[in-house]
């Protein structure tokens, strides 16, 4: 299991939700955290916490609809001189839920995908380079398991878009110690999943967080958190190295 202390994570959606418990489950495992969110202001919380457990973190506000502002995002990260080993893409967002779906409008799907697909690639392929090079990193691309729901189309499209170019992608990694996967954190009560839905953000732990600590060299899974509830660390990094066939069959 890797041990993350001492080391560097990136997490988007940090103010809040899921993200924000990814940041806290990391801190107090002693690993020193860049967050984004889209003000600094909605960071101050969770910088808060993340520092009482002794690591160092970092503000990153950023709109992850604006291209040029990821851009300049990373910029900002590399300026810091720190190693980014791992990254944690959580943010997304929901447009809408469109009851008269033969309607949907096409922004749901451009703004859909401006966040939940190209975002998330745009960081995958920025700090890519650098963990190829020093031999280590690990990068967990937050999708979701929604299916038939075409009143959900721009979502859980940009969603299985995002799917497909971390699978891909993942296939040339596999077998190295950078590791790329998907978790999927289910249907929680976050501002995204509303308050209707059937779990609490906290039961996407550990298992939103799983792909952070495998150390088995296999990229191309998928880590439906669901499987991990209740379980310790330990017990969800062994069930996962074990247990977790490849994402949609083999990557060959």
């Amino acid at each position: 299991m890797v041990d993350v202390k001492g080391r560097w994570a990136l997490i988007t959606g940090a103010s809040r939700g899921i993200g924000y418990g990814a940041a806290v489950f990391m801190a107090k495992r002693g690993c020193n955290l860049i967050l984004q969110g889209r003000t600094e202001e909605h960071l101050q919380k969770v910088l808060n916490e993340v520092r009482s457990y002794g690591v160092e973190a970092y503000p990153m506000a950023c709109e992850l609809s604006d291209t040029a502002a990821v851009a300049d995002m990373l910029l900002r990260i590399d300026a810091l001189g720190v190693t980014v080993d791992i990254v944690l893409n959580n943010a997304g967002v929901q447009i809408a839920y469109r009851t008269e779906y033969l309607t949907t409008p096409v922004s749901d799907y451009t703004d859909s995908f401006m966040i939940n697909t190209i975002a998330p690639m745009m960081i995958t392929y920025h700090f890519l380079p650098g963990m190829a090079e020093r031999g280590f990193g690990r990068i967990v691309n937050t999708t979701s398991g929604i299916r038939r729901e075409p009143q959900q189309a721009g979502y859980s499209a940009s969603k299985a878009a995002l799917d497909k170019v971390t699978m891909d992608l993942a296939s040339v990694y596999d077998g190295t110690n950078v590791l790329i996967n998907l978790t999927d954190p289910g249907w929680c009560r976050t501002d995204l999943g509303g308050p209707h839905a059937p779990n609490a953000p906290e039961s996407s732990l550990p298992g939103v967080v799983v792909g952070a600590f495998v150390d088995d060299k296999k990229s191309g899974r998928c880590f439906s958190a669901g499987a991990f509830h209740g379980m310790t660390l330990e017990e969800a990094v062994a069930k996962a190295e074990n247990n977790f066939p490849l994402y949609g069959g083999s990557i060959d």
